[in-house]
Order: structure tokens, then C-alpha cells, then sequence
């Protein structure tokens, strides 16, 4: 499976989850404890409520929180249980509400080689999708693509199991301090193999040469295939700035 590299930033949802899971004590109302932060870098948290009809779980409970101080879209989520128990993955129900209401967030989840981040569509493949769910969606880039998209240098990019929609979105310019963002539309997505994407598709992503690209996205995306499926994106910007 493809890994994704952690930041600071994402890392510190992970620690704020699990320092307020070490805080629950022995209440066995609430025994686990949640963190998300938002594209500007705030991070929420909450704890759940176990209650014999149902109580919301920590994921739900901190999407709500987020909601109340007006975040919007969630980057990354982590939630811990109490007594040392650690990251834990979310529940089922919690995946397909994550995947509903933030279609593109980042869930941290434990592995044999420490706290990874998983895209909830992983978490939860060849699910129902709900329609009516009109959840603002994100698109991720490395923080030194910033002034090339900024100024419409860039107007592309090559992605791996990231599904990207057309329409409207925040660009995330991910980073070890706070995400920075921009607003842009999607324009177009293709599918195509890695090993048969053109010259002129990787001069469009910013690189001088198909192989450019490829070891580009290899650092993105350790252990992807030389045969993968990828999608090549086209977007613009709103008011594309000239950035100093």
C-alpha cells in the first residue's frame, strides 16, 4: 500500500487526540477522545458520549465541534482511546459520515510501523456515496507549488488513488506549521497509466521530462507502480495573484 508522509501539522492531531484521551480518567461515559484540524490549521477536539440508545462516537462529536466554530472542510482526524489504548481507527458508521461530510480528509490509523494516514474512500472502498451530501471538497498540494499555482504557472497535476471531482475547491498547501490555501475550480480529469502519460502532460505539471515527473511522483507516492492508474488534472485559480 502507497504511504503517505506525515507532517507536523498532521502529527499534532494525532498527539492532541492522545493527550485528551490520557485526560478521560474513568468515566465510562467517555472513553475516547478525538482531534481534526481544519485548512487553516485549527484543531478541534471532543470526546464521545456513550449512552445504551446510541451515543455519538469521538469522530462525530468533534465534526459537530468543527462545525460550531465554523472550520468547514476537515484535513486530517485522529481519534485515541483512553487507559493507553492509543490511535484507534474509526468505526464503520464513522467512516461513511466522514466520507458523506468530508470526502477528502486524511484519517490516522495505527500500523505495525507507527501512526499512517489513510483518504477515507480507503477506509471505505466501493461504498454508497450520498448525493445529497454537499461536502466542500479539498485538493492537496506540496507547499512549494504554492506561488506557480498562485500565478498560474501551474495549471495541472498528476494524482494516485486521490479521487478529485470537477467543480470548485480549496487548494491545500500542506506543511509542517498550517496548511495555506487558495480557491479553485477543478476543470478536468483523465485516467490514464503512468507509463503512458505524454511529454507534453508533464511540461503542463511543471517538469522538463516524462521521467521528471515519474520520479516526482514516486516521492510522493513510495511504491507506486510503474504501471498505475493515475488521473491528470486540469484546474485554474480565482484571481491568479502575482506573489513575491
Amino acid at each position: 500500500m502507497v504511504s503517505i508522509k506525515l507532517f507536523d501539522s498532521e502529527r499534532r492531531v494525532i498527539e492532541a487526540a492522545e493527550r485528551l484521551a490520557a485526560s478521560l480518567g474513568s468515566d465510562p461515559n467517555h472513553t475516547v477522545a478525538a482531534a481534526a484540524m481544519d485548512t487553516v490549521g485549527r484543531i478541534h477536539e471532543a470526546v464521545n458520549v456513550y449512552h445504551f440508545t446510541g451515543g455519538p462516537c469521538a469522530e462525530l462529536v468533534v465534526l459537530g465541534a468543527a462545525a460550531a466554530a465554523g472550520a468547514g472542510p476537515l484535513v486530517t482526524i485522529a481519534a485515541a482511546g483512553d487507559r493507553g489504548r492509543g490511535l484507534i481507527p474509526p468505526c464503520g458508521r464513522c467512516r461513511q459520515a466522514l466520507l458523506d461530510l468530508h470526502p477528502d480528509v486524511f484519517v490516522a490509523v495505527p500500523t505495525d510501523d507507527g501512526p499512517a494516514l489513510r483518504p477515507i474512500r480507503r477506509l471505505l472502498p466501493d461504498t454508497y456515496f450520498s448525493p445529497d451530501a454537499d461536502a466542500r471538497r479539498i485538493v492537496r498540494f506540496n507547499k512549494r507549488y504554492y506561488e506557480d499555482i498562485a500565478t498560474a504557472r501551474k495549471t495541472s497535476t498528476v494524482r494516485y488513488e486521490d479521487p478529485i471531482a470537477p467543480g470548485p475547491a480549496i487548494f491545500l498547501f500542506e506543511d509542517d506549521e498550517a496548511p495555506r490555501t487558495l480557491e479553485g475550480t477543478v476543470t478536468g480529469v483523465e485516467r490514464h497509466r503512468l507509463d503512458r502519460l505524454t511529454a507534453e502532460q508533464a511540461r503542463l505539471d511543471g517538469f522538463t521530462s516524462i521521467d521528471q515527473l515519474k520520479k516526482g511522483l514516486q516521492g510522493h507516492y513510495p511504491g507506486l507502480p510503474s504501471d498505475a492508474e493515475v488521473e491528470f488534472v486540469t484546474f485554474t485559480v480565482e484571481a491568479p495573484d502575482a506573489v513575491e
